[in-house]
């Protein structure tokens, strides 16, 4: 990995009135081969049975680099929580990779190339400037959708899980309820490593957080196992998330845009990188999604039979509940011939 990081294309990531729900982009510019026209992987979304499906993400591939890939799965929630879902599905690719690029010319040095020898420690130091512009970006991201006109978020936001490959290496952020995890080959098959914490109210540390800001954390009676965001003396809004861009109301109340980061280096046994919204999570265990990814017939269809089995599942488990909006990003990390995933 190099210090200097293609230009994220303003083609499509910053077209804000792009009302897709999921978006898959490709940017020839990076690839030197004939490799371009093989898609990585998948990606869909099926509309819940409580309105406007509010969730939006997208695979960019050739994100940096001709190896590169940006994954993200925004769950928004609130009246507007479709809009800042795909307001931050538009832009927080691009704001990524302008703040890396800036940390990049600030820090760049010949010794702090990363070489083959000690690559590891490299990767160290280079994650750090990806973790602070994770940090700068969901921070700028956050004020953006503030200063957004005539769009009220002070109870509508987003949660965002975002896994950016770069070469051998995956940069992980996460914020709030949707989850990443990999599946990685092992004596008993394909098996889940699940990448992020579910980022609710009911995590001790999160609800530590909240309580020190006078928020409160309660669960209401007909849901005693949720877990909710409460302003310190009103009965709204009811959050059931830790973190999310937005939500105005509650960021003085212990409710944050700072994501959790980490890393992973990838080794020939990882196979597949899988995002959801919380509407798959509720009703599929991470084993079941990686035996249906594993099973799938080939890349294009892995992101549908996920969402597809949500929503078997949810008519089975909850059938007098309202569907929520299921959204899967599949990646798929060795590159293969069209149409195969062995």
């Amino acid at each position: 990995m190099g210090s200097c990081i293609s230009t994220a294309s303003s083609e499509i990531l910053n077209a804000e009135n792009n009302q897709e729900n999921v978006v898959y982009y490709e940017d020839t510019t990076n690839y030197t081969n004939d490799q371009s026209h093989i898609r990585i992987g998948s990606i869909h979304s099926h509309q819940g049975s409580k309105g406007l499906n509010q969730d939006a993400a997208i695979l960019y591939q050739g994100y940096g680099m001709e190896d590169g890939a940006f994954c993200g799965v925004f769950d928004g929630h609130g009246h507007y929580g479709h809009i800042v879902s795909k307001m931050a599905r538009n832009r927080l690719p691009s704001l990524l990779l302008n703040q890396m690029n800036a940390l990049a010319k600030i820090f760049s040095s010949p010794k702090n190339n990363e070489k083959a020898d000690g690559g590891n420690i490299q990767f160290d130091k280079r994650f750090n400037k990806w973790k602070e512009a994770f940090l700068s970006a969901f921070k700028v991201m956050d004020k953006e959708i503030k200063l957004l006109e005539n769009v009220d978020c002070s109870s509508s936001g987003t949660t965002a899980v975002v896994v950016v490959r770069q070469g051998e290496y995956l940069i992980i952020g996460n914020l709030g309820d949707s989850r990443a995890l990999l599946g990685t080959k092992s004596e008993n098959g394909i098996v889940p490593v699940q990448f992020t914490t579910d980022l609710k109210p009911s995590l001790p540390m999160e609800a530590d957080r909240i309580r020190k800001c006078n928020g409160r954390v309660l669960a209401l009676k007909e849901e005693p196992h949720i877990q909710r965001v409460w302003l310190p003396f009103e009965d709204s809004p009811g959050l059931a998330m830790s973190r999310a861009f937005g939500d105005f109301l509650l960021k003085n109340h212990g409710i944050i845009a700072i994501p959790e980061i980490s890393y992973h280096k990838l080794s020939q046994n990882d196979q597949f990188l899988v995002l959801a919204t919380d509407g798959v999570w509720d009703v599929l265990s991470n084993d079941q999604v990686t035996s249906i990814v594993s099973s799938a017939a080939n890349e294009e269809v892995a992101a549908k039979a996920v969402v597809d089995a949500s929503v078997e599942a949810w008519k089975r488990k909850f059938p007098n509940s309202k569907r929520d909006d299921c959204t899967v990003l599949c990646l798929f990390l060795h590159r293969v011939k069209p149409n195969s995933l062995t």
